[in-house]
């Protein structure tokens, strides 16, 4: 076997054998790398900052140093930053804005046309997300389409899409929407497994998380 992309830092054993009902991500926003943050000190106002998410996952605060808020909700990272300034101040009162955010998007990997990042606008399928990256080539192997989708900031789900029946007149129904940070994957040889459930691993090339799928 060849490995088809690199492996994740680790895989967890399925959660359940069904894996009909993908799971629905936390509508709640959560920090991503590149946001930016605004901290207001209701008391001391000389520590308030403008900061931005490193590619590390931390802000970097007056008071605190290194704060790590990557896949924290905001109200989540308020709670952790207030913690760690209590421990500094007593009982701060702090105020914490989203300013900026990276735009919701998706990517569309391996055997399309132009595969890359692609921002979100309104409801996007999984049929148009193919679509948009320029359709598929004539080596994709269009019934093993990988869908990944982040659960939380350690864990993504994964599930087989196949657009051969997505695309027939009976099968247009079950088409999938598109969330922010899927990653559609189309495969270039026959996939002889794929894990359900895998931790995330950051890669340097566009924030590709590193999936564990083997080609035979």
């Amino acid at each position: 076997m060849a490995v088809l992309l690199i492996a994740a830092a680790g895989v967890i054993p399925a959660l359940c054998q069904d894996q009909t009902q993908f799971a629905e991500r936390n509508p709640k926003y959560r920090l991503h790398r590149g946001d930016v943050i605004d901290i207001e000190y209701t008391y001391t106002p000389e520590y308030n900052q403008t900061a931005t998410v490193q590619p590390d996952g931390e802000v970097t605060l007056k008071l605190l140093g290194g704060v790590s808020v990557a896949g924290l909700t905001l109200d989540e990272a308020h709670r952790l930053i207030v913690e760690r300034a209590g421990e500094r101040l007593n009982k701060p009162e702090i105020t914490l804005l989203l300013k900026d955010y990276v735009k919701p998007h998706f990517t569309v990997a391996g055997e399309v046309n132009k595969p890359g990042d692609y921002d979100i606008h309104g409801s996007v399928s999984a049929i148009e997300a193919i679509a948009l990256s320029g359709g598929f080539k004539e080596s994709s192997k269009q019934n093993q389409v990988v869908l990944v989708r982040k659960m939380n900031h350690d864990v993504a789900e994964v599930r087989l899409l196949n657009f051969k029946t997505l695309s027939s007149a009976a099968g247009i129904r079950e088409d999938i929407e598109i969330k922010p940070d899927d990653i559609l994957i189309v495969p270039k040889n026959r996939l002889s497994r794929v894990e359900p459930y895998v931790r995330i691993a950051s890669m340097a090339m566009g924030g590709l998380y590193g999936v564990a799928l083997f080609a035979k």
